[in-house]
């Protein structure tokens, strides 16, 4: 949804931008087609990765853009310490980066075995490994059914406390079968992977994803101009709900004016480009 998402921003020459999860800087580099001369780019994300493949990717456009490695629930420190006063466009672009999914050493992907670890600052303390050979049964249960939506997060979680009392479960590849024997038949006329909802729900807690969200999200407004824009790309329902719930608040408020009264989601055409896109959802805010 690059085109919906670099048009929705109303970005114009001289304006001052933050990409708050920058990836690997693919909607960056449009943004700064579109703010040169004269614009400048915060781009902040919290995989030092992402910003190592962003310094590559944007080389064209060296002097006008800056990187930092944190999260953007701390883009208060940030643009304090980039000397910034206020911004007129603001995007978050959530979930896992394709370099992240296609990376067998980050344990973020089903289909590549590698060991468990879903983390995407290195430098957090908890890994997937630790979730899944430590917490409780009950936990696991409820961390799965919460942030995955999974209905079978009972079985799940049982099946994984039985394998893990044998030996630890270490790879990717161990889980995923662990939960597809866990749902057993239910799963066969599912259209994704049965182990889909709870890789995610796993990854969720391991970054304090919803929470890092809400809280930068809060954040953000505050430092737009007045008629600038905040934009969301978000790709399950727990972050949309998210970002729908603070848009309408603030609304109520008369901080924000809604500019996506329904979020955007992608063509047919885009999705059968990529399927990862087919959950994608596009809400927009303008800061009254």
């Amino acid at each position: 949804m690059l085109e919906e998402v670099i048009s929705s921003l109303n970005l114009k020459r001289g304006s001052i931008v933050v990409d708050g999860t920058i990836g690997g800087g693919g909607h960056s580099q449009e943004i700064l087609k579109t703010i040169l001369p004269g614009g400048r780019l915060i781009g902040i994300d919290a995989d030092a990765e992402a910003i190592k493949l962003t310094v590559q990717n944007l080389k064209d456009f060296n002097g006008s853009f800056s990187l930092i490695n944190n999260n953007f629930r701390h883009i208060d420190n940030i643009l304090s310490k980039e000397g910034v006063k206020d911004v007129d466009a603001v995007l978050l672009d959530l979930g896992v980066s394709s370099y992240q999914i296609e990376d067998g050493s980050r344990g973020f992907s089903i289909k590549q075995d590698s060991r468990l670890d879903m983390r995407m600052d290195r430098r957090l303390k908890i890994s997937a490994y630790d979730i899944i050979n430590r917490y409780g049964e009950q936990d696991l249960s409820e961390i799965i059914e919460k942030y995955g939506e999974e209905r079978f997060h009972g079985r799940i979680a049982r099946y994984i406390k039985e394998a893990r009392s044998k030996k630890p479960i270490e790879t990717t590849r161990e889980l995923a079968q662990i939960i597809r024997k866990a749902v057993g038949y239910k799963c066969r006329n599912q259209r994704i992977d049965p182990s889909t909802r709870t890789f995610q729900a796993i990854r969720i807690v391991v970054n304090d994803e919803l929470s890092s969200l809400e809280d930068g999200l809060k954040r953000a407004i505050f430092w737009l101009k007045t008629g600038g824009r905040i934009a969301v790309l978000s790709f399950h329902s727990l972050e949309d709900r998210i970002v729908k719930n603070l848009f309408k608040g603030y609304s109520a408020l008369s901080v924000l004016k809604i500019i996506t009264k329904k979020p955007l989601q992608p063509t047919r055409e885009e999705i059968i480009r990529n399927v990862r896109a087919r959950s994608a959802k596009l809400r927009v805010a303008e800061r009254i």
